[in-house]
């Protein structure tokens, strides 16, 4: 079981700040992608495709990272 939590558009997107996905074990960041545009649609997977990925300690955006029970899914945030 994978936590995914939405943060900014991603969760407007979505309509919700997080669920649970039944994934297979060693799931990567690429598999996760596939699921949620299967999910919600085509048109999500063009936003979380410049979306980086808090996976443990480390935010990466590289697809074969192995998921871990809690991902976070991170827009790209403007700002100073």
């Amino acid at each position: 079981m994978v936590e995914v939590r939405y943060f900014a558009a991603i969760a407007d997107a979505v309509g919700k700040a997080s669920e649970s996905f039944d994934l297979p074990a060693q799931a990567t960041i690429a598999d996760l992608r596939a699921h949620l545009a299967a999910t919600y649609g085509a048109e999500l997977d063009s936003m979380i495709g410049v979306c980086a990925y808090l996976i443990g300690d480390e935010l990466t955006r590289d697809p074969a990272t192995v998921l871990t029970p809690r991902v976070d899914v991170l827009p790209p945030f403007a700002g100073g």
